[in-house]
């Protein structure tokens, strides 16, 4: 059985920082898959953050403007998301997602994904 589980999430003020991490367990290490992060706002449509190859290669969504930066630790099975000058517009519930059919190429597709973590709340106010 494959799960996911986001952590990390929290309250900050604008400026802030979060680090989000999503720990992937019943998926082998060698097992190449997509993986990407998305966000929800309420009453808004999931959309995806960035996408990330077995690999580690990264593909951002342009919105971000570079205050996002995902990592992968292959070794641990885990995939990062570091959150920097946080805005309220961030607020959201963050999600980690997997693949069982997609591996390279990822893209930021919420379609492409069938593995969902629970998801960790993230809000920015001051």
């Amino acid at each position: 059985q494959v799960y996911l589980a986001e952590s990390g999430g929290g309250s900050v003020q604008p400026g802030g920082s979060l680090r989000l991490s999503c720990s992937v367990s019943g998926i082998s290490r060698k097992k190449e898959y997509c993986m990407a992060w998305f966000r929800q706002a309420p009453g808004k449509e999931r959309e995806g953050i960035v996408a990330v190859d077995p690999d580690g290669r990264t593909r951002y969504s342009g919105f971000i403007w570079h205050r996002f930066v995902a990592s992968k630790d292959i070794a641990k099975n885990t995939l990062s998301l570091q959150i920097n000058n946080l805005e309220p517009s961030d607020t959201a519930m963050y999600y980690c997602a997997a693949s069982s059919t997609y591996t390279n190429l990822c893209l930021r597709r919420t379609d492409n994904y069938d593995r969902w973590g629970q998801g960790t709340q993230v809000t920015v106010s001051s």
